[in-house]
């Protein structure tokens, strides 16, 4: 795909939070969220009702943003891992790939360490879904049906219209 975006399907977001679930339990962490670069949110799990999950998204992804940069200025090429910490709760964010990045919102019922060691398994996980979609949808295996019969309807219509 030309625009380096990809299509993400229901069987697809399905193995994603099955993966974010796992990491929630294992880690003992409030909830998590899975953000694109360009700070769409992708999916959340746990508790997220109180939180404004689309504004939280985009200044999370503003935040890799400029911390890409501050990277760059100390010479290195990025800051793979951010970590904030609160009176409360606490926030950590890690790069799955170079799609996608993965937030886990957490109290002191856990531990950095603890969020960091299931935050770290699960973006290898998310990782081989990720190659798994981009294969599928650079090969055009993934184009799906209704794309196929309104391409198809499309070029009947013109058909006709020129035709006459």
């Amino acid at each position: 795909m030309s625009d380096d975006s990809l299509i993400i399907y229901e069987e697809d977001i399905t193995q994603i939070e099955a993966l974010i679930s796992k990491m929630l339990k294992g880690a003992e962490a409030k909830c998590a969220l899975l953000v694109d670069k360009d700070g769409h949110l992708i999916t959340r799990q746990g508790f997220t009702h109180s939180l404004d999950t689309t504004a939280l998204a985009a200044l999370l992804a503003g935040s890799f943003a400029s911390t890409k940069e501050i990277a760059r200025l100390v010479g290195e090429p990025e800051f793979s891992v951010l970590f904030h910490q609160g009176r409360k709760d606490h926030i950590h964010m890690s790069l799955v790939g170079d799609r996608s990045i993965l937030v886990v919102i957490f109290d002191d019922r856990t531990t950095i360490g603890m969020v960091r060691l299931y935050a770290k398994e699960t973006s290898i996980g998310l990782s081989k879904i990720f190659e798994k979609i981009g294969a599928k949808s650079s090969s055009g295996a993934r184009k799906s049906a209704v794309e196929g019969d309104f391409a198809e309807r499309a070029s009947e219509k013109l058909d006709d219209i020129f035709q006459d």
